[in-house]
């Protein structure tokens, strides 16, 4: 009996399946033929529309006095000019975003050059504030031709601070007794040096002339007169070496003859 019941069960639930079955075969054979009965009528309808178009086409064509193969030629080209219109609008919408980052890197450049600029301003006041404060420490000397003071540089550092100040030109130099040596546009011979007094004789050549300077001392300005329009030059000696030899610097002012240069 149970055997028999599990197959009353089973049959019971393979008709029930078969009858769902059926009914979703028949639903989508249902859903198939109306797709069917749309698609023949979009189909009837294309073929309207385009035998429509086809009409309305010819009579344009006849309109104008074209043939269909003049107007596909029409229609091409029209194509063919939207497309390089879009081509051309992707070149320029490309070429202004490039434009863009060019500007804006510029832009980035000049704020840069600004920052520089400032910087170097500040550096360049700072330098014109060390430079007046290093010439307000030179010494002053009374020249033995002339009555007004003129600053003078006891050292490399002290000259380099009167170099910078661009009013007049500097030569440096180192004297060997007995030799006579060109600076700047005359010739300076040491005669005698005692460096325990700190004095010296100096004989000074400038326009075929000879000027002695005799039993002077350290850091004190020798002048003279030099050049076809008389300028006043000055040598200062810095340091009397040894008996044989003073090192100091020649100074002529700005618009004096220079040095010729020796061209190799």
């Amino acid at each position: 009996m149970a055997v028999v019941a599990a197959a009353l069960v089973f049959a019971l639930g393979g008709l029930i399946w078969s009858y769902s079955l059926s009914g979703r075969l028949t639903s989508q054979e249902t859903a198939l033929i109306e797709a069917k009965d749309q698609n023949r009528k979009l189909a009837a309808e294309l073929r309207e529309t385009d035998a429509r178009l086809h009409v309305a086409t010819d009579e344009l064509g006849k309109s104008l006095g074209l043939t269909q193969k003049q107007m596909d030629t029409r229609a091409e080209e029209l194509i063919r000019r939207e497309q390089a219109q879009e081509a051309h609008s992707e070149r320029l919408e490309t070429a202004t975003k490039q434009i863009g980052q060019q500007v804006s890197a510029v832009s980035s450049e000049v704020t840069n050059v600004k920052t520089d600029v400032g910087g170097v301003k500040s550096d360049v006041a700072r330098t014109q504030s060390d430079l007046a404060s290093a010439v307000s420490q030179l010494t002053s000397m009374r020249g033995d031709l002339s009555d007004h003071s003129s600053l003078i540089a006891r050292n490399h550092d002290e000259l380099e601070v009167l170099k910078h100040r661009g009013d007049r030109n500097y030569y440096e130099f180192t004297l060997s007794k007995g030799q006579k040596k060109p600076v700047g546009t005359v010739s300076l011979e040491l005669k005698k040096a005692d460096p325990k007094k700190n004095n010296f004789n100096l004989e000074v050549t400038s326009d075929d002339k000879t000027v002695q300077k005799n039993g002077r001392g350290v850091n004190e300005p020798l002048q003279f007169y030099s050049g076809k329009d008389p300028l006043l030059f000055e040598v200062v000696i810095n340091s009397v070496n040894s008996k044989n030899q003073v090192t100091g610097y020649l100074t002529t002012p700005k618009n004096a003859p220079t040095p010729p240069t020796i061209s190799r």
